[in-house]
């Protein structure tokens, strides 16, 4: 079952789909279309031959139509799936069982390198090659680009200090924390998957935060002595390392309550990486920095009395940039297709395009019945079910169907069989002799039958809007929808569990933030100015995306908490900071506590920026998002920390 990619066998969503399979034996589908090429219509067909042959072959599949096993001039069946719009192509259908798709698809793919020439062009598509290409980029490119952008990390870390120790220091503590969160995840039996997979670079940013304030704090400690120095950079961090690691913290675990396993998956991983991250940066940096870190020059402490200035125009002008950005918030897309994992314009893209046009690529099961309990092959059922399929069929959102409907039209282009009743043809079509396929479209009592449909990914439509549009199609004709199932609607209800967990995780995030807020700032307005500032981050990063029509798939959704987090961390540093310098007797705090937070927050932004602008090259879209996403939120939080928190908080005490 293909939708476990995206949810786990016990997850709720996939409750459907285990119950369709079961009371319809089906397995997935692959398709192969084959365009001739070189206009040479015998060859064409002796190549259909040959390909087909050696695929029925493979291991893992279990049967398969092409026009060289099925006629299909005749059959209204095999006319519909094996023939294309375009004359020169047609398909190759395969029936494949429950072999992971990470092993059978190279075995297919070797075949099709062997008979694909300059006269067939050979595209393969159906759902499980779709789910393994999209498993196969993300893995492909966050390898390569977590890569690339740990080695972005150590040169900006080392243009930015100039310090070969803390360098060396940095990368160790990231390293060890990444290996401890790796090895804890492996403990907990949670697997890399579509969220975890960004595991490394999250990981690899909350400790950087830790170790960047730490080393700010150390370069500013006064005197000679190593170990003083330390001492004091460490009793000057904690509070705010503390409180900027549980608020992260509890956002990881707000997750585990999710009912998609990636979610969760990522929960429990956060989790680990939370607490590791903190862990390294306080076990292992502080050795690093106290033994072999360059001691810098002394400097004069930055408690002038000067003013922050200009503070109705930096209000004013981020009250605007917000407020337009926010307009674009509801325009966020959460359902992209499944075509918008590839990049637009590839060869990848374009011929599975092409199979999606032809007769759709992601599959949807409707599975009805009649409302007053007949069976579905009595004569005043049966014409409904006949409507229903063309009803169907009509849709600009739906490619090929399959249905009882279309197995009788079939059957009866065998001579002498159109004389059956449709019971009787029902039973001959579920007996072993031919296979038991109607098992597959009609239940034994012949109570319900399904509707196999494949659906179309290049329709804009919401998924939900499609789907709603269908089942009333079913009512029309006079039956009703028991089950709709597949992974199309597996996909909606991914949309809809990550348009939830950016409201329930963003919402919870800053009602906890709230809390940490106040008893780091111990004084509501300034807590309230925090919040403010905070909740304007995501609305930067969603707003731009739904402006942009940029869509938010399942792993870009993440980006927004760790946009979040590296805000939480830059505002709890500078409001502490802030605090302390207030009960010093400095008249000026917020200037202060930005002379002293400014270069910390914004060299730890440009690194991570620079990092993840390396995630922005990939040829993978939702890795590309990915990047942008926390390029985005990062320079929004920024930007709240250091430019709009002290204005707006000075701007309200002073009223």
């Amino acid at each position: 079952m293909q939708g476990d990619f995206f949810f786990a066998k016990d997850d709720p969503q996939m409750q459907a789909s285990r119950e369709v399979a079961e009371v319809f034996p089906a397995g997935a589908q692959l398709i192969l279309r084959v365009a001739n090429q070189g206009g040479d219509a015998a060859a064409y067909r002796d190549g259909i031959v040959r390909l087909t042959n050696d695929l029925l072959a493979i291991e893992g599949v279990d049967g398969g139509f092409s026009i060289t096993t099925d006629d299909p001039s005749n059959s209204p069946l095999f006319g519909r799936i094996l023939l294309t719009p375009d004359p020169d192509a047609t398909n190759i259908v395969l029936q494949v069982d429950d072999t992971d798709p990470e092993l059978l698809l190279p075995l297919v793919e070797a075949l099709v390198d062997r008979h694909e020439s300059t006269s067939l062009e050979i595209v393969v598509s159906g759902v499980p090659a779709i789910v393994e290409l999209i498993r196969r980029s993300l893995y492909r490119d966050l390898v390569v680009f977590s890569s690339a952008a740990v080695l972005i990390f150590a040169l900006l870390i080392g243009v930015v200090y100039r310090d070969a120790a803390i360098v060396a220091g940095t990368l160790a503590t990231c390293f060890v924390s990444v290996s401890t969160t790796l090895l804890i995840v492996q403990a907990f039996d949670v697997g890399i998957g579509l969220l975890t997979a960004n595991l490394v670079t999250i990981v690899f940013v909350l400790t950087l935060s830790h170790v960047v304030f730490l080393t700010a704090n150390w370069r500013r400690a006064a005197g000679e002595d190593r170990s003083g120095r330390i001492l004091e950079a460490l009793g000057e961090t904690w509070e705010g390392s503390f409180w900027s690691m549980t608020t992260t913290l509890l956002g990881f675990v707000s997750l585990l309550i999710a009912t998609a396993q990636p979610l969760r998956e990522l929960g429990v991983a956060g989790i680990a990486g939370t607490l590791a991250a903190l862990a390294a940066a306080y076990l292992v940096y502080p050795s690093v920095l106290g033994r072999w870190a360059r001691i810098p020059p002394p400097t004069t402490d930055a408690t002038g009395t000067g003013s922050l200035g200009a503070r109705a125009a930096v209000l004013g002008s981020a009250l605007v940039v917000v407020g337009a950005l926010a307009v674009g918030v509801p325009r966020l897309d959460t359902d992209p297709g499944l075509l918008s994992y590839f990049a637009p314009g590839s060869d990848l893209r374009e011929g599975l395009a092409l199979v999606d046009a032809d007769g759709g690529s992601s599959t949807l099961d409707i599975v009805v019945s009649d409302p007053g309990g007949d069976v579905v092959s009595s004569r005043d059922v049966y014409p409904r079910l006949d409507a229903l399929q063309a009803a169907l069929e009509a849709d600009s959102a739906v490619g090929v169907v399959l249905s009882p409907t279309l197995l009788i039209d079939h059957a009866r282009t065998i001579p002498l069989a159109g004389l059956l009743p449709v019971g009787m043809l029902l039973d001959l079509a579920s007996s072993d002799a031919l296979g038991g396929v109607a098992l597959g479209f009609v239940t034994p009592d012949r109570s319900q039958a399904r509707y196999s449909l494949r659906m179309r990914e290049t329709v804009t439509e919401p998924r939900e809007v499609v789907m709603a549009r269908l089942t009333s199609r079913v009512e029309e004709v006079g039956l009703q929808a028991d089950a709709v199932a597949g992974l199309y609607d597996l996909q909606a209800q991914l949309g809809r569990l990550i348009a939830s967990s950016l409201r329930i995780g963003i919402g919870g995030l800053l009602a906890l933030f709230m809390g940490v807020a106040l008893i780091v700032a111990r004084s509501r307005v300034i807590a309230g100015t925090m919040w403010v500032c905070l909740g304007a981050i995501p609305l930067v990063i969603l707003g731009t995306f739904g402006h942009a029509g940029i869509a938010i798939d399942i792993i870009t959704s993440p980006a927004a908490n760790i946009a979040l987090a590296i805000g939480a961390d830059s505002m709890i540093h500078l409001v502490i900071r802030v605090r302390r310098l207030a009960a010093a007797g400095v008249t000026t705090p917020w200037v202060s506590a930005v002379a002293h937070i400014g270069r910390p927050v914004l060299g730890a932004s440009t690194i991570i920026c620079a990092g993840f602008g390396i995630f922005v090259l990939s040829s993978f879209p939702p890795t590309q998002r990915f990047g942008l996403a926390v390029i985005v939120g990062t320079m929004a939080a920024a930007t709240m920390a250091l430019l709009v928190l002290p204005r707006l908080a000075t701007t309200i005490n002073n009223t």
